[in-house]
């Protein structure tokens, strides 16, 4: 083999070499990306005499759906880079118990509060006055 072809083998490894990192890098960047087409779980238990807890729904361009701990409001969120805003819309008028309607309101009310988000392994992490960690789904 002459020093042109040997010059042309080390530059196509180093190509391949190149993309692989690229390639890793972009899949590391994903998995730290803001998690669209997701379903996240409150990082809570369920309340008393309920095996439910808040799941956070997200779609492709910021279209979301959240099942409190009674009723379920539509949302729309607002991301660029680390900051966040959550647009509620109506909630559904179910009733349930006080304790689960109180919960409803003060979870929206936390909600309406983020202000600023991260990825913590498994979790993404909502900031506000409150901070709220939904467990990223794995299926």
């Amino acid at each position: 083999m002459g020093p042109a072809a040997r010059w042309e083998t080390r530059v196509r490894g180093a190509l391949i070499a190149l993309f692989a990192l690229a390639g890793v890098a972009a899949g590391i960047a994903a998995e730290r990306g803001f998690p669209d087409d997701t379903t996240l779980l409150l990082d809570a238990r369920p309340m008393r005499g309920s095996k439910r807890v808040p799941i956070l729904q997200i779609e492709s361009k910021g279209e979301a759906s959240i099942d409190l701990w009674c009723n379920r409001v539509p949302a729309q969120l607002v991301v660029v880079e680390e900051t966040i805003t959550i647009l509620l819309g109506t909630p559904t008028a179910q009733q349930c118990d006080s304790d689960r309607m109180q919960a409803d309101v003060d979870l929206l009310a936390a909600l309406q509060q983020v202000s600023t988000w991260r990825r913590q392994d498994d979790l993404l992490v909502l900031q506000g006055e409150r901070t709220l960690r939904f467990y990223i789904g794995t299926n």
